[in-house]
C-alpha cells in the first residue's frame, strides 16, 4: 500500500494511463516544463518529452478546440483547464461541439476527451480563482461531470475518465490537493464506476447528498452531530453530476425519510434543485420533513476578504446546523 495525497493520486493516474497507451497527451498552461500551476503533472514532462506534455498558450478556447481535434483522430488528450473561473472561453467547444459529436455523427463518431478542472474556493484565492461552475456541464447532455472527493475516486475516477469514449469534465477542488491522504494499492490500476454514487458513511435518520470538497465538511459534521444527539446520518457522495444515479439516493432516503443536500456552488438551479426535484416527484411519500440544502449563497463571486469568503463557504458548523434542524423534525 501507498500513502498518497489527492493531488499525488491524480499525478499518478496521469503517468499510468500515458505508460498504458501512447496515445493518451496532456496540453495545458505550464503542464509541462513547470508540471501545473499546482504540480499535478510534475514529472510527466521529463518522462514523456514535450510531444505528449505540451505547453499551450493562455487560450482556453484553443486548448479545449485542439483537443477536440486530436480525439477525433484517434488520440485521447487531458487537457487542463488551469482554474475553473477561465473555462467560458471554452464553453462553445464543450457544449456545442465534444457534447453532440457522438449524437449529429449517429453514433459514428466520439469524443474521448478528459478535460482536468481545478475548482473551489476556502483558499483565498478571491474572484476569479475560486468559482464552483459545476452546474454548468452538469445541465449538458452528453458530457460526463464528475467531481471527486476521496483520494481514489481522484484516481481511478481519471483513470476510468481517459477510457471513456464520450468526453468527460473532471473537477478537481484545489482545497482537498494536500489536506487529505488514504492509502492505495501498490498496483494501483483499479477504475471508479463512472455512473453509481457512493455510500461513505451508513445511517438511519438522515440523508445528505454531496460532493467534492463538501463530502469532507459532510463527514466531519455527521461525526459532530452523531456525537453531541446519538443519530445516525448517512453520507452519500454523488461524485457524478452527469449523469446522476439518483437510485442510490432515493434507496437512501426511502431509509432515513430526511434529505440535506450540501454544495458549494450557488443555491439557484444548483446541483441541490435537482436532487430535490427528483426526490420531491420519486420518494415525496417516504419524506419526514421538509428537504433542506446548504449551499454558498447567490452572490456574483466568491470574495477575496478571508471574513467575506468564510460567510460564503459552507462549513462543517453550518452543515451540523442544518442537520441539527432537520432531525429536530
Amino acid at each position: 500500500m501507498a500513502l498518497l495525497t489527492y493531488i499525488s493520486a491524480i499525478t499518478q493516474a496521469l503517468q499510468e494511463e500515458m505508460q498504458r497507451d501512447e496515445n493518451v497527451f496532456i496540453i495545458g498552461e505550464d503542464v509541462g516544463v513547470e508540471g501545473g500551476v499546482f504540480k499535478a503533472t510534475k514529472g510527466l514532462y521529463e518522462e514523456f518529452g514535450p510531444d505528449r506534455v505540451i505547453d499551450s498558450p493562455l487560450a482556453e478556447g484553443i486548448i479545449v478546440s485542439a483537443s477536440i481535434g486530436a480525439a477525433l483522430a484517434g488520440l485521447r488528450p487531458v487537457p487542463e483547464i488551469q482554474f475553473s473561473d477561465f473555462i467560458t472561453p471554452a464553453f462553445d467547444a464543450l457544449t456545442q461541439q465534444a457534447a453532440k459529436l457522438r449524437y449529429r455523427s449517429g453514433g459514428t463518431q466520439t469524443c474521448p476527451l478528459t478535460l482536468r478542472v481545478c475548482y473551489g474556493g476556502g483558499v483565498g484565492g478571491g474572484l476569479y480563482h475560486s468559482q464552483t461552475n459545476t452546474t454548468w456541464f452538469a445541465h449538458e447532455p452528453g458530457l460526463m461531470v464528475v467531481a471527486p472527493g476521496t483520494v481514489a475516486d481522484a484516481k481511478g475516477m481519471l483513470k476510468a475518465a481517459i477510457r471513456q469514449d464520450d468526453p468527460v469534465i473532471y473537477f478537481e477542488h484545489k482545497k482537498l490537493y494536500r489536506s487529505i491522504k488514504e492509502e492505495l494499492p501498490d498496483d494501483g490500476d483499479f477504475l471508479t464506476d463512472l455512473f453509481k454514487c457512493a455510500v461513505r458513511r451508513e445511517g438511519t435518520d438522515l440523508t445528505v447528498v454531496t460532493y467534492g470538497y463538501m463530502l469532507q465538511l459532510s463527514l466531519q459534521a455527521a461525526e459532530k452531530v452523531e456525537s453531541e444527539t446519538g443519530s445516525s446520518i448517512e453520507v452519500v457522495d454523488l461524485r457524478v453530476l452527469n449523469p446522476i444515479d439518483k437510485d442510490t439516493f432515493l434507496e437512501s432516503v426511502s431509509k432515513t425519510g430526511r434529505l440535506c443536500v450540501v454544495h458549494e456552488d450557488h443555491r439557484t438551479l444548483g446541483i441541490g434543485a435537482e436532487i430535490s426535484a427528483i426526490v420531491a416527484e420519486e420518494a415525496f411519500d417516504c419524506l419526514d420533513a421538509p428537504i433542506m440544502r446548504v449551499t454558498a449563497p447567490d452572490v456574483p463571486a466568491i470574495p477575496f476578504s478571508p471574513p467575506l469568503e468564510k460567510f460564503y463557504m459552507p462549513s462543517v458548523e453550518k452543515i451540523a446546523a442544518a442537520y441539527k434542524k432537520m432531525l429536530d423534525y
